[in-house]
């Protein structure tokens, strides 16, 4: 099944969104601690990626009582953000991940170089 059948509210934190965004104060942050960011092109392109997984993601790892999350992802033809460095250089990601929190519905979009691993 692709796309996702349950619930869901966006997370109202400003922090999730901001962190994935180019030239926030939040990515600055994360340059500085850990050197690199994975960011959006644009707010625009962080609302279409969430559509498009909305309606056609696939959940992505496996089932794990031990996660709060449940993940669903999609792949893109096209880069949908850059992980950026300290240093100014760039790679295109073409990877969005939602994350659901399973107790509460509440989400928030990701672009990722691919899906997250679980063993």
């Amino acid at each position: 099944m692709t796309g996702i059948d349950r619930y869901l509210t966006p997370d109202s934190r400003p922090s999730l969104i901001d962190r994935h965004l180019p030239n926030t104060s939040q990515v600055q942050r994360l340059l500085r601690r850990e050197g690199r960011a994975h960011v959006f092109k644009d707010l625009e392109t962080l609302k279409w990626v969430t559509q498009a997984i909305i309606a056609g993601g696939e959940r992505t790892g496996m089932e794990d009582e031990d996660d709060d999350y449940e993940r669903y992802g999609l792949y893109f033809s096209e880069p949908i953000g850059y992980i950026i460095r300290a240093d100014g250089s760039q790679t295109p990601l073409y990877y969005g991940e939602i994350k659901i929190v399973k107790t509460t519905g509440e989400y928030h979009a990701i672009p990722r170089t691919s899906p997250r691993r679980t063993s």
